[in-house]
């Protein structure tokens, strides 16, 4: 067990998928995180309209370990979006529409 296991802190474990954009791979800044109502999942993407193809699976525990920021809105319910406008602003929740 790491020390991200021992204090995790989504209600998805650490192995679960999630998705997310290469862009973000990359280094791209996350900067809007839906926690979807319908099935749980979680979708961690960086505020463009990405195509299809840019789409990436990833466990959890790689999404916290990009951005340890994550921290502050694994609590998000679902059917509840959170953006900001950088990577240093704070994150802005809200229900999904």
């Amino acid at each position: 067990m790491t020390h991200l296991d021992a204090d995790w802190p989504f209600d998805q474990g650490p192995n679960v998928a999630a998705l997310t954009l290469q862009s973000i791979l990359d280094g791209a800044p996350i900067l809007l995180v839906s926690h979807d109502e319908d099935d749980e999942d979680w979708q961690f993407l960086d505020g463009s309209s990405p195509a299809e193809s840019d789409a990436r699976v990833v466990g959890m525990r790689t999404m916290l370990e990009l951005d340890p920021s994550l921290r502050a809105i694994a609590d998000l319910p679902p059917g509840w979006t959170a953006s900001r406008r950088s990577a240093t602003d704070e994150w802005r929740r809200q229900r999904h529409a």
